[in-house]
């Protein structure tokens, strides 16, 4: 069985590289840096040169990093059992592999579908919540209530993406579970992350700007000071609120905010992992969108497709926006293009937001529905429809 190699990922995350901004990095996939990181492959040795470059190491360490071995994963989940049965011997080595198997589950969250991830998610926040209450440090006590505002932010991202972004009030539970945790051990960045989840649910569910505007700058107001990716997305998001209350000038002003923010991301920053570059072009096309200037919104949102070829959640939901850019323009055979390809995705990853937009898109296509290519998509469309 593969070892995650551990001391690899803490080193792509202390240069500030969240997994897909390695790849960006490299000229990679995601997925190949995953790999690497869950033991099961090595880097190429031409490579090598470029990845030293990146996380700022020698070659020699560089392969220290790659050779780095650990306890089984059966030994370790002997521990974890017996701690489960006397849950009053937990520690931190239990804490540990509870928080990897919540980072593994996080890290597969843009590839595959919600629904294959929950119950393995639920099990693992049902098992950090049972020894928390039964810890008898303060200092392990302290680590899973970290875990669990971890582990509960999750569980609501998924409960979400999984009902198609339906069920709000299970979703916002697991979230408020999470603050709570976060508040215990008064850790801005892991409250921050819980209620910018919270006004997703908010803006892209209940379909609520003006709730959503508010959690969004509680959110930044929450992590100010301890972390400026987390600040940047929470104004990014803020600025697409603007843009749902057709406030342009806010929007842009915010849009402004939010890019000097990720320009200042640091090193240490808790959050960095959650930045990529393709981010702010995502949302900004969204916001032109919002905005009814589609004509503005397609060249942001054709950019950030190019960028974004990983396959993931956030890549239909660009090409989703980008068919709509290009349906109210009338571009119809560029429009039925980009529709494709969402489709494509969504088909491999069940994101709710994907297969929300490319719904949408499909009843903007209404007015061609007897145009030849514009059946073949709604036959692709009933067919996500009748699965979904």
């Amino acid at each position: 069985m593969a070892l995650r190699r551990q001391r690899f990922a803490q080193r792509r995350k202390a240069v500030g590289f969240s997994q897909e901004g390695l790849a960006e990095r490299l000229g990679i996939d995601r997925s190949t840096v995953a790999r690497w990181e869950s033991g099961e492959t090595e880097p190429l040795p031409w490579l090598r040169p470029k990845l030293t470059r990146a996380l700022q190491v020698s070659i020699e360490r560089l392969d220290e990093l790659l050779a780095e071995a650990g306890e089984s994963e059966a030994l370790t989940d002997e521990r974890l059992s017996y701690a489960l049965e006397h849950p009053r011997s937990v520690d931190l080595v239990n804490v540990a592999r509870l928080r990897d198997r919540v980072h593994d589950l996080d890290e597969r969250y843009d590839r595959a579908p919600s629904t294959s991830l929950l119950a393995d998610a639920g099990q693992c926040l049902g098992r950090v919540s049972f020894l928390r209450t039964h810890a008898a440090t303060s200092r392990v006590r302290r680590e899973l209530f970290a875990v669990e505002a971890e582990a509960a932010t999750l569980m609501g991202q998924l409960v979400w993406d999984a009902s198609q972004r339906r069920d709000h009030t299970t979703a916002r539970a697991y979230l408020d579970q999470a603050v709570t945790a976060a508040r215990q051990l008064r850790d801005p960045t892991a409250e921050g992350l819980a209620l910018l989840r919270t006004s997703f649910v908010a803006l892209y569910g209940e379909k609520n700007p003006d709730n959503g505007l508010t959690l969004a700058m509680q959110t930044a107001e929450t992590t100010k000071t301890s972390s400026d990716a987390l600040t940047g997305l929470a104004v990014l998001h803020a600025a697409e609120a603007w843009a749902m209350l057709g406030q342009r000038q806010d929007c842009e002003r915010a849009l402004g905010e939010a890019e000097g923010c990720f320009e200042r991301i640091g090193a240490a920053d808790g959050a960095a992992d959650l930045f990529s570059p393709t981010q702010h072009g995502r949302l900004a096309g969204s916001c032109y969108l919002f905005l009814n200037d589609a004509k503005r919104a397609e060249p942001i949102l054709e950019i950030t497709a190019q960028a974004l070829r990983d396959r993931s959640k956030s890549q239909a939901i660009v090409l989703g926006n980008l068919a709509l850019a290009r349906i109210r323009q009338q571009k119809l055979d560029e429009a039925v293009a980009a529709l494709h390809s969402a489709i494509d995705v969504v088909e491999m990853t069940w994101g709710g937001g994907g297969l929300n937009i490319v719904f949408g898109a499909g009843r903007e296509l209404r007015p061609w529905r007897q145009v030849p290519i514009v059946q073949d998509v709604y036959d692709r469309l009933l067919t996500l429809m009748t699965t979904a």
